[in-house]
This record gives C-alpha cells, structure tokens and sequence, in this order.
C-alpha cells in the first residue's frame, strides 16, 4: 500500500503544476484518489470513498486556501507558487485517507483508542515520510534523468552542446516521454486503472453539474470523460514554459549545477504556470487555447478510464457534499 500511495503521490504532483485552475477559477473541481473522488468548492473540501462492504464514506471539511486568508500574498507569480504547494499537501492528506478507509480495517479496541495519540504521532511520521519519498522520485524521475540524458546527448553532439534552446528542447521531449511511459505503465495495473476509472466518474460527474442536470448516474453516463478543464488538458503548456524559462538560465558547466539550478527556479516554472493556465481557462473557446489543449485531451486517454456505475455514484456523492456546504 506505501507503494501505491508514493506511486499515486508523484502522479498527482506532476499534474499539480496543470491542474490548479480546475480548482480555482470554477464553481467546483476535483481529482481521483484511491476508490473514490475528491471535490474542491471555493469553499469545502469533500472525499468520498467506497469502502469494501460497499458503504461510501464521505468526509466533509471547510476549507479557505492561503490566499484567501492571507490576502496580501494573492499576488501573480507568487500565489502560483503557494497553490501549487498547497494542492501537494491537500491532494496528499487526500490520499492517504482514502487510502486508510478502502482498506477492510476493524472498529478500533478500546485499547487503540486510548493508544490514539501514539498511532497520531506515527500516522504524521509515515505522511512526512511518504512526501519525503514521493519528492525524492518525482525529482529523479522528472528533473534528473532527463537532464542526465540530455547531458549525455550534449557531450556526444555539438549541435546540442552549442544551441541552448535545442538542449531545452531535447530535455523537455525525454521529459515528457518518461511522464507519458510513466502513466502507461501505471495504466496496466489493475489498481491505477480503478484509480483512473474514478478520474472518469470525476469529470462525468462536473459535466452533469456543468450542464445543470439532476445529478444521478444516468445523467453522469452519458457524459464525456474528456474535460478540457482538466490539468491534463493544460500539461502541454507547462512543458512549454518549462522550456523557455530554463532557456532564460544560463547554463551550468556541469550536471549537478544544472539540476540544483533548474530545482531553485522550478517554483518561477510554477508560478508562470498558473498564471498562464489561470488565463487560458477562461478562454478555452478561443481556437489558439482549443489547439494547446487538444493533445492534453488525447492525454486524458491515459488518465481516465470509462467508470462504472458504483464509480459514477461515489464521484456525484463527493460533488453533492461539496455543493451542501457551499449551500
């Protein structure tokens, strides 16, 4: 199971930097997360997971982000910044309690109650831990090896190692081609796929809501899994402005200078982002925003799998809660 909550971890971070307008701009968004759904409103926080003896458990939670309480930081750039780290702790609280309530765990003795502080204590080490570890793959994975590569290709073709923007470039395609073999291979696991039928219930249930129809399981059917939305459908332009910022860094003499280099300016990468996709968002009618965002919709055939009818009803019961409170 630790293995599955780093794995679904990572996935959820490297779609953070694409997937915080969702969550911002709109009445209500939201991700999957193991057996269920998280929604965001602007002001709630629900998660409703399907249980093994079939009951949906709905966690319900008021929530303000950063920015809304600390006003003065809501500046552009900077807000970027501390959304996306905001999205990495709530997206991991998320899952690790959806990951603890799909599990088939009997009530608790009364001796673990009076023990809760200690499993408390424990239960916040293995979160820290589980950041810890999640941060260390996403960085080797996403940041590292690519560049490592890159670098290699460098020392081996003078076309490379004397035209920066193509280095960039070559950098941000191996990238990109480790993330998308990353979610393929994650795809072919029974358990990430549930975990990407639920990123399906997810955007079939905000269509139904969307569309202002009764918010029942025949109505999410025959809704698309395809949200244009959805971070996925933005990952194209982070990739982009990846590129360009990194072209705006001056190149380091060797590997470990450019990776502490291109790690320091990652938050920059991110605040761009959300100001660009917080932009973009609003105008995806526009035809320039349409064709940055259809291979992100392409995507989306990795990401989310056709739900079933039990996943369509814990995707509306998330959604519901979410819109209570908000009512």
């Amino acid at each position: 199971m630790l293995i599955k909550k780093i794995n679904f971890i990572v996935l959820n971070w490297m779609l953070s930097l694409a997937s915080q307008d969702e969550k911002i701009d709109f009445a209500v968004g939201g991700q999957a997360v193991i057996e269920g759904v998280m929604m965001r409103s602007p002001s709630a926080i629900t998660i409703a997971v399907r249980k093994p003896n079939g009951h949906i458990k709905i966690k319900r939670e008021k929530y303000k982000t950063v920015i809304q309480r600390l006003k003065f930081l809501n500046i552009p750039i900077v807000r970027g910044v501390i959304n996306l780290f905001e999205m990495m702790v709530i997206g991991t609280k998320a899952i690790n309690f959806s990951a603890n309530e799909s599990l088939d765990e009997a009530p608790p003795s009364e001796e673990e109650i009076n023990k809760s502080g200690i499993r408390k204590f424990f239960e916040g080490i293995m979160f820290v831990f589980s950041l810890i570890i999640a941060l260390a793959v996403s960085l080797s994975l996403f940041k590292a090896l690519p560049l490592f590569l890159t670098t290699y290709l460098d020392s081996k073709f003078e076309i490379i190692h004397n035209n920066f923007a193509l280095f960039n470039l070559v950098d941000g395609a191996i990238k990109a081609s480790i993330f998308l073999t990353y979610i393929f291979l994650l795809s072919l696991i029974p358990s990430f796929r549930r975990i990407f039928e639920y990123h399906g219930s997810e955007h079939k249930a905000i269509f139904t809501y969307e569309n202002k129809l009764d918010l029942t399981v025949e109505n999410a059917k025959i809704q698309s899994r395809f949200h244009p939305r959805c971070g996925t459908s933005f990952i194209i332009i982070v990739f982009i402005i990846s590129v360009f910022v990194y072209t705006l860094v001056p190149k380091q003499p060797d590997f470990i200078h450019n990776l502490a280099l291109r790690i320091t300016v990652l938050p920059l990468v991110a605040g761009i982002s959300y100001e660009l996709l917080k932009l973009s968002a609003k105008h995806t009618e526009k035809k320039f925003v349409k064709f940055l965002i259809a291979p992100g919709l392409a995507f989306q055939r990795l990401t989310t799998k056709e739900p079933d009818a039990p996943q369509l009803e814990v995707g509306l019961k998330s959604l519901e809660a979410a819109l209570a409170m908000e009512n």
